[in-house]
């Protein structure tokens, strides 16, 4: 029996989906990045920095799963764009790995010792762990805009022909920058809605006043480049929607200037760049106005925006190749089978509404500002 639902409506389905997961991680373990981006900078003293650090101490682990789901859902889903990302980017994902492993040891062990020294080398194990995978997703990101340097032979094997210092060009790093930008804001945002007024939430504030500028700035800029240089991908043809998952049989070309195509053939996809902007100014009001809830809601909008930028913008590519353009990943050529799509989705209808409640629920137990009496009297605390 075939499924209900066409091959091409559930491609559809699953390409939204993994933006949804994608987003959910920004907008989570998001902040939590940002805040360890921030934090041998807005506290200064054992006592702040316990403060900084348990403002995501109930929830950091929680938030986590949106990363792991991300990560299972492209095994899943799209098992070509997996082969070829996670082999392309073994280095950068090592990297990334190494530096989220620093964060339960940090966490786990940085108050076991009254000793200053031993808790400050933490302290900065946890702003590696927040930064590193900060700039690397997005520095991961700005490469997938400028195509991949990746081939397919007759077999479908990927064959990965650059170098994981060619993965750091100008506007790959630029891209990294803005989601440094991006997520501390959300961190900052977050700090200023969890801890007590004081020195802490003023640095934080102020911090966050800069990563709004940033956000903006380095947002237009990576929209001057894209228009501006040799960047982008259309399909050449007839394209089947329908069709099997074989690369080989769709003709992609590379194609400057069309990640901007989508914007003119579909006028409302004009929302997401629209919001990638508006978010930060929106943040910045907020922080500026000491509305702390307004700052936030600007925040997780500016990072609704920015990824929705990137996911509309390249549609229907995932994963163009810049060597070999006829190997480019599409929504069309990588996903998995049509009953294999059908029944995860069946699975996704039945689970992810759990895991929403059961955040949301999370969330609402623990709300509540930090306050320097939890943390001295507080036992399980970090």
């Amino acid at each position: 029996m075939a499924p209900p639902i066409d091959y091409e409506t559930l491609r559809v389905i699953w390409w939204a989906l993994m933006g949804v997961l994608l987003i959910g991680f920004a907008l989570t373990d998001g902040f939590d990045l940002g805040v360890a981006s921030l934090l041998p900078f807005v506290a200064k003293t054992d006592e702040e920095r316990r403060m900084v650090i348990n403002s995501v101490g109930a929830t950091w682990e929680g938030n986590q799963v949106w990363f792991i789901l991300g990560g299972g859902a492209i095994f899943a889903a799209w098992p070509f764009v997996y082969a070829v990302s996670f082999s392309g980017f073994y280095l950068a994902m090592f990297l990334v790995l190494a530096a989220l492993i620093l964060r339960p040891v940090g966490f786990k062990y940085r108050s076991k010792k009254p000793d200053p020294a031993w808790r400050s080398r933490w302290d900065w194990a946890l702003f590696v762990g927040g930064f590193v995978p900060a700039l690397v997703f997005g520095v991961a990101v700005g490469n997938v805009l400028t195509g991949i340097p990746f081939r397919l032979d007759s077999d479908l094997r990927s064959f990965y022909d650059g170098t994981s210092l060619g993965l750091f060009h100008p506007f790959s790093l630029l891209a990294g920058l803005l989601s440094v930008a991006m997520l501390v804001l959300h961190g900052s945002a977050w700090l200023a809605i969890k801890i007590e007024r004081g020195a802490v939430h003023d640095r934080a504030t102020r911090f966050g006043q800069i990563a709004a500028v940033l956000a903006i700035l380095l947002f237009a800029a990576g929209g001057v480049m894209v228009a501006t240089m040799n960047m982008g991908f259309r399909a050449e043809g007839l394209v089947d929607p329908m069709g099997p998952s074989n690369p080989h049989l769709s003709a992609m070309v590379a194609a400057p200037g069309a990640w901007l195509a989508n914007y003119g053939a579909h006028p409302w996809m004009q929302l997401a760049p629209v919001l990638g902007f508006l978010g930060p100014v929106m943040a910045l009001i907020g922080i500026r106005s000491k509305r702390e809830v307004l700052a936030f809601g600007g925040s997780s909008l500016a990072a609704i925006g920015i990824i929705s930028t990137v996911g509309l913008s390249m549609f229907p590519f995932i994963l163009p190749s810049s060597i070999d353009p006829a190997s480019s990943l599409t929504v069309w050529n990588a996903s998995s089978s049509h009953l294999t799509l059908f029944i995860m989705l069946l699975v996704t209808l039945v689970f992810l509404p759990i895991v929403l409640l059961y955040t949301a629920w999370v969330y609402k137990v623990l709300f509540g500002r930090v306050t320097t009496q939890d943390v001295r009297t507080n036992p399980d605390f970090y």
